[in-house]
């Protein structure tokens, strides 16, 4: 049975849903004022794991994922580039789509925009007040009584007086409590007319936290069987949503909470307001200033970020550095030279097979992807050892439901990589000029002029391509 850490419980429960058969999982995605770096690819990553296994193991998975696109950073961003607010976002929103597709990370069933739910926000808002859980703050907010909503904190598992106000900007003197937090935020003189939505409370805007809440509710009503997202949304946002959505409608938000653990940078969690990010482009894409919203992707270096995400436990804390990427790309190399040393055979799961049973072991304990990718090296070492088709063929398929090994052998193997040990890029040798070299090197020794044929050999790897002589010919690879 599938088991799931809890982020609410503090343990692995069996996992149970509201609705036999049916998973209503929501997620808390981007905030699309900026590219998305890589803490957001490892979120992105882990709930694309989590969807794509539930649908494997034959779930019928509603799977929605949010954007916020409108923030007081968006506005910000939106002002200091004297654009219209949805001429920002849209930007944003794109470049995110292209990191995702970069990233191997299937589409969600739904993605709703925040500026499309402000009826539905505003009528959650009035709900509250009516429960006597929401009022309007002297600066014209309004604002929830945190005190009023018993339980409070349970998620953070901190009490009233430990926590502190949960807005991303300074606590407001129109609170009545510190602690209590913004559902709609009025109007400031100098905000754009296009961060403005007309209100029972006035012209101004939705507060953050409210959003998700009533997307989630109006998309999957309630109870939410998985609730996720990054690893600092527990507190304030995901605790605020608590409160919001059962102080209004009662009952339990999610059955079971799932937070993905930090990308870290030395000590520091990799962040932009600590400046310490790296953008999933700046891996990614072949000119690191490309400030497009789409990108040529190489296939080498895209599945490279993806298996160095996936080889750690997705609540563990995870190092970047470029030599962790740099292993991760040897790694994932090993697995691609078994499928090109043994053509995989077609095959279909049998998940009564060894191999295959401990894959399915390890993804059904809490999504243990280290343990899975284990059981492909041992897939490899036994396809490379006994030259077995099925052994390939069954390292492939396992791999492809984690979203890996969907590339050719020999596409990938060809590709370039910015990722080789002494910390450079290979050669500027194009696959064409590599393939005349090769060429030419054949020709030497079909002539016997072995000094030119090792000359031609010393060139290549000089330039980061390593030669496999066999009786088919000279196959090569990039290092």
């Amino acid at each position: 049975m599938l088991q799931i850490y809890d982020t609410l419980t503090r343990r692995k429960n069996p996992f149970q849903t509201a609705q036999p058969g049916v998973v209503r999982m929501y997620v808390c995605g981007m905030t699309v004022y900026d590219f998305c770096h890589l803490g957001h690819a490892r979120m992105l990553v882990a709930f694309d794991v989590v969807q794509r296994w539930l649908r494997a193991s034959g779930w019928q998975v509603q799977y929605v994922r949010n954007i916020t696109d409108i923030d007081d950073k968006i506005i910000r961003r939106a002002v200091e580039r004297n654009i219209p607010i949805r001429q920002l976002t849209a930007f944003f929103i794109d470049a995110m789509h292209a990191d995702e597709r970069a990233l191997g990370v299937q589409a969600p069933d739904a993605e709703p925009r925040a500026t499309e739910h402000v009826t539905g926000m505003l009528a959650l808002i009035a709900r509250l007040e009516e429960r006597g859980l929401a009022y309007h703050g002297s600066e014209g907010d309004m604002n929830f009584a945190v005190r009023k909503f018993p339980g409070y904190g349970k998620l953070s598992g901190k009490s009233l007086d430990d926590l502190r106000a949960g807005e991303r900007v300074a606590v407001s003197a129109g609170k009545q409590d510190p602690l209590d937090f913004a559902l709609w935020k009025a109007a400031k003189p100098d905000e754009p007319a296009d961060a403005q939505f007309d209100s029972p409370y006035g012209r101004g805007r939705p507060g953050w936290h409210i959003e998700c809440s009533a997307m989630s509710h109006a998309l999957l009503g309630m109870p939410l069987d998985i609730h996720g997202g990054g690893p600092d949304l527990k507190f304030p946002h995901h605790e605020n949503e608590i409160a919001q959505s059962e102080g209004a409608w009662g009952g339990t938000l999610a059955g079971t909470w799932m937070h993905c653990g930090p990308m870290m940078v030395d000590t520091e969690k990799m962040s932009k307001s600590l400046g310490n990010f790296q953008r999933i482009r700046d891996t990614l894409a072949l000119d690191a200033e490309d400030t497009r919203a789409d990108y040529t992707v190489n296939p080498r270096e895209a599945e490279m970020l993806r298996f160095f995400l996936l080889r750690s436990h997705y609540r563990s804390e995870l190092n970047y550095t470029p030599a962790n990427l740099l292993d991760a790309q040897r790694a994932l190399d090993r697995l691609y030279q078994a499928l090109r040393n043994v053509p995989p055979a077609a095959v279909q799961i049998n998940w009564n097979e060894p191999a295959a049973q401990r894959f399915h072991q390890a993804m059904d304990d809490d999504f243990n992807t280290p343990e899975a990718i284990a059981v492909l090296f041992d897939l490899a070492a036994c396809a490379n050892r006994d030259t077995d088709a099925q052994a390939s063929g069954l390292l492939r398929a396992l791999g492809q439901a984690l979203g890996l090994l969907h590339t050719d052998p020999q596409v990938y193997l060809q590709s370039p990589s910015r990722f080789l040990a002494d910390g450079h890029a290979s050669s500027g040798l194009s696959n064409a000029a590599i393939e005349a070299l090769v060429a030419e090197r054949s020709l030497a020794k079909a002539a016997r002029d072995y000094a030119r044929a090792d000359a031609l050999r010393a060139e290549l790897q000089a330039g980061g391509v390593e030669l496999a002589d066999g009786p088919e010919g000279t196959r090569w690879r990039r290092a």
